[in-house]
């Protein structure tokens, strides 16, 4: 099944820009008259017949709505900081995209190495994957904020969860997942914070437990930030 992203218009009307436009009638040769698969990335899959099929823009006209195409019974938000590798972080944001996320934060920790992050080549990646793993919303890709910024501001009805063992402490994301009243939510929302290769300062962890965040383990391991990332995005996948 191939996926093709595009904009509403109006009138029942999707419309491809330049670069989708070249890989739905170049590389996949697809003809006016012929039936596409169109995503807008707010969660809808349409059914469209093609219009325009020019390499420099093509429309369609909308036959059949397919709504929440792909979408997972959960909002997840995963706030990751940056890896010193860009490569390693874009995997992280490919691979989570493909699993199941509803936005990706970059934050800035006290120990991060990379204190800068282009998000722009991240949308591409995002898109991209989404439309790979045949999903119909696209995850959002904030810019970039500190951890303490971002500890202070995530939902305060989510499920807050922080990869860092306080002392005494050892949840599991499974058994926090457990709990009555995310349970009866049939979407419950989920916020993960990941630290950066140095893991968070003493004065975030702090701030973290201040504001309800739970600590939580991913087992005995080291982990790679990114593959944290992945391991919990996957977790929070196979249990709800």
């Amino acid at each position: 099944m191939e996926i093709f992203y595009g904009t509403q218009q109006g009138g029942g009307l999707v419309c491809l820009d330049a670069e989708e436009s070249v890989h739905c009638t170049r590389v996949m040769r697809h003809k006016a008259g012929e039936s596409i698969c169109v995503i807008d990335g707010s969660g809808s899959l349409f059914t469209c017949e093609l219009l325009e099929a020019g390499p420099k823009g093509a429309s369609a006209r909308i036959l059949e709505e397919t709504p929440g195409f792909g979408a997972h019974p959960y909002r997840l938000h995963m706030a990751v900081c940056p890896t010193k590798n860009a490569d390693r972080y874009e995997w992280f944001a490919e691979k989570a995209t493909e699993i199941g996320v509803d936005s990706i934060v970059p934050v800035i920790g006290d120990r991060s190495e990379r204190r800068v992050l282009k998000t722009e080549r991240l949308k591409r990646i995002v898109l991209s994957a989404t439309k790979q793993s045949l999903k119909g919303k696209v995850p959002q890709v904030l810019e970039p904020l500190s951890v303490s910024e971002y500890i202070r501001s995530a939902p305060r009805d989510a499920l807050k969860l922080i990869c860092y063992c306080f002392d005494g402490q050892k949840f599991t994301i499974p058994a926090l997942l457990q709990e009555p009243s995310l349970i009866a939510d049939g979407n419950p929302e989920i916020c993960i914070l990941i630290g950066p290769e140095g893991d968070f300062s003493n004065e975030e962890a702090s701030l973290a437990q201040e504001f309800g965040w739970k600590s939580v383990t991913l087992g005995e391991s080291r982990l790679r930030t990114e593959t944290a990332a992945v391991v919990a995005t996957t977790i929070i996948y196979t249990c709800l």
